[in-house]
């Protein structure tokens, strides 16, 4: 099935993801990760029209981003958006502009009883937050900063990076430490409160979750070992999950939980890039018991950063369904179907998804529509949807 990239947005500030309710057919809502000259925002694209609404869905000016891994990183329509209007978001902040410390929140909001095309500021709910290592040390990166709504639990996964630093190897061995939420995939039961009496924690623990009856371990985790989990997705009709881990400088991965998964997955790093004993770390770890390999990998001759993406669950590419489209930072596109746990007809895509005379360089992100329908984004503030030719 040949493919084409068409562009649908453009002039976009750092546009970081795609996302709609779903069963929302007119509306595609893009995540603007903000930067030193606008805050983050979350701008709709009327798909109708193929215009962007003047006036953004939500505003947050009191993020951080002051790398270019911090901000506005992660939103998720609750899987009852239609009824109670809940959405959630991702950001990192500096409380008090303080420059030595940093603070990832993840936050709800509700849509305005006024305008279905405006969010309410005053509803913000805090939901979790955690702290970052101080960016004044150079732990900067690594924020991760996805969220996701499990389709068949109905709770809220939220990916978390190891903190840094720039100068990499997770020198607090943070992934491997089940003590602290970086790292991690999480997960939530965001429609309880476990805990009325911090502000800072509006959640309630899924009672399966790995980890709840072990004394020191954080209850929230469902799986750990991951570097900077740079978008994830679940399969919306199998509820197979995947995460594309970036690497440190040799091999970027692709992670494969099956929805049968009972979580407690170890992905590897530090230990672990890839498939392999860490290359650069001097010493070596020893290689934790029982830790998952990625599906795929592959080595710093063929890209830089991983950029995950989606298994496309559209109805206008009929003959592509259940593929996973994933890529990397320099502007290379990739598919392949995962059969029986394996990867299978794994096909390049970058010529065919590159508009003549276009790049699709410094790709940032995937999303779906509504529908299930693809997307991807460039930083340089282009959205391009796959379509079939």
């Amino acid at each position: 099935m040949a493919l084409t990239g068409k562009i649908v947005a453009s002039g976009l500030r750092r546009p970081v993801l795609v996302a709609a309710p779903v069963g929302d057919v007119k509306r595609l809502f893009i995540v603007e990760q903000g930067d030193g000259h606008q805050p983050g925002r979350i701008k709709i694209l009327n798909r109708d029209t193929g215009t962007i609404n003047p006036t953004p869905f939500l505003d947050l000016p009191e993020i951080s981003t002051d790398f270019n891994e911090q901000g506005l990183l992660g939103l998720a329509f609750h899987p009852k958006f239609a009824d109670n209007g809940f959405f959630y978001v991702n950001f990192t902040q500096h409380p008090g502009q303080d420059p030595h410390r940093l603070i990832t929140h993840v936050r709800r909001y509700h849509v305005s009883v006024h305008d279905p095309n405006r969010a309410d500021p005053a509803s913000a709910t805090t939901v979790l937050t955690f702290p970052q290592p101080s960016p004044a040390e150079r732990f900067k990166n690594h924020k991760c900063g996805w969220l996701s709504f499990g389709p068949r639990d109905g709770f809220l996964y939220v990916g978390t990076g190891d903190g840094g630093p720039l100068a990499g190897h997770d020198p607090n061995n943070n992934a491997q430490n089940l003590g602290v939420l970086l790292g991690k995939m999480l997960r939530l039961d965001v429609d309880g409160d476990a805990f009325p009496a911090d502000p800072d924690r509006n959640y309630a623990i899924p009672p399966d979750n790995p980890f709840v009856n072990h004394a020191a371990a954080r209850p929230e985790i469902w799986a750990f070992g991951l570097r900077n989990p740079w978008r994830n997705c679940f399969d919306r009709e199998t509820g197979d999950l995947y995460l594309a881990d970036v690497g440190q400088n040799t091999f970027e991965e692709v992670n494969f939980q099956p929805a049968s998964s009972k979580g407690g997955e170890n992905y590897g790093w530090r230990a672990k890039e890839g498939k392999h004993p860490t290359p650069t770390l001097n010493p070596p770890d020893p290689i934790p018991p029982g830790v998952t390999d990625p599906i795929h990998e592959y080595g710093h001759d063929d890209g830089s950063a991983i950029i995950g993406g989606f298994v496309y669950r559209g109805q206008k590419i009929a003959g592509l369904r259940g593929t996973y489209f994933f890529g990397d930072l320099d502007g290379r596109i990739w598919t392949f179907r995962v059969v029986s746990g394996n990867v299978t007809e794994f096909t390049e895509r970058t010529t065919e998804l590159t508009p003549p005379g276009g790049s699709i360089a410094n790709l940032t992100s995937f999303g779906e529509d509504g529908e299930g329908e693809m997307y991807f984004m460039t930083i340089d503030g282009n959205v391009f949807a796959v379509l079939g030719t």
